[in-house]
């Protein structure tokens, strides 16, 4: 929703002013319309008057646009910026900013539109006529900025059309799952050696020769190993001989086991809620009233 913020000023120099306090605060030169009425140094066709002749169809127009056709608001404003040096015209998108456009407008002199046309009626009580003297003379204390800005909750009154959607925003719990590593078990196997012994027994085997001295008759057997020959005979021993053999004698599983648990999760959600609220029709406009147009 665009809203309007309008700022009328006795002064062009306070107009200047404000004008480079809003750029300062963020606001878009090309949002800005600054109008020098006095002096026809017009830069924004959104509100113009024929300065010579004293007429300001223009200006009345604009503010009808606004406020609506023959509005309070829309006279007041007429009256008062026929008078005014110079006038602000910004366009801005929010409430919050088009609040601080205001209070920047006030800070630099605005004009408070509803009392300065409140002194104009009572000139015209008192002069009998619809001329208007000393207009400009009446500065005061004002530092309430008039704006022209939209949706404002002060005033039963709008210049908004068509139809306002607020959006009913419930947020809901969703609650997943995520693997996250826990402890475990490193198993590391080694070989180790250890010294071992086992007895066995050998068997050796050695030649004896023994030789003696003999005096007896020669035998036939005796005559029949009389002859040349060898004898040979082959000692033997044993020798002890290691093998290893491999056996298992144990085992060691390494598995895991599942299991499940239930948790509670609890946790906060946000929603909207939309109180509505009747509002009388008829609602008297404080000092700080702002109108808007969408």
């Amino acid at each position: 929703m665009t809203h309007t913020v309008v700022g009328l000023f006795d002064s062009k120099t306070e107009a200047q002013a404000a004008m480079r306090d809003l750029m300062a605060a963020g606001f878009a030169e090309e949002h800005i319309d600054f109008s020098n009425r006095r002096y026809d140094e017009t830069t924004s066709g959104a509100a113009t008057s024929n300065t010579t002749t004293g007429t300001t169809g223009g200006i009345s127009g604009f503010f009808n646009s606004l406020f609506g056709d023959d509005s309070t608001e829309a006279r007041n404003y007429t009256s008062v910026a026929s008078d005014a040096e110079a006038i602000l015209t910004v366009q801005t998108d929010s409430d919050e900013r088009a609040r601080q456009i205001a209070d920047i407008l006030d800070r630099n002199g605005a004009v408070d539109v509803d009392e300065r046309a409140a002194q104009y009626q009572g000139n015209y009580a008192q002069s009998g006529s619809t001329t208007t003297e000393n207009r400009t003379t009446q500065t005061g204390d004002m530092t309430q900025n008039r704006t022209a800005q939209t949706g404002d909750m002060t005033q039963n009154r709008t210049a908004a059309t068509g139809d306002t959607t607020i959006p009913i925003i419930e947020e809901d719990l969703q609650v997943g799952k995520r693997q996250v590593q826990g402890g475990g078990v490193r198993v590391h196997s080694r070989v180790i050696e250890k010294p071992v012994e086992e007895t066995v027994r050998l068997r050796e085997e050695h030649v004896v020769v023994n030789r003696h001295p003999v005096d007896r008759a020669v035998t036939d057997a005796d005559m029949a190993s009389f002859k040349e020959g060898d004898i040979e005979i082959t000692e033997r021993s044993e020798q002890a001989v290691v093998s290893k053999q491999a056996r298992v004698v144990e085992e060691v599983e390494i598995g895991k086991q599942v299991s499940e648990r239930e948790q509670v999760v609890t946790d906060t959600v946000r929603r909207t809620d939309v109180d509505v609220e009747e509002i009388g029709t008829d609602v008297t406009t404080d000092a700080n009233s702002r109108r808007a147009n969408s």
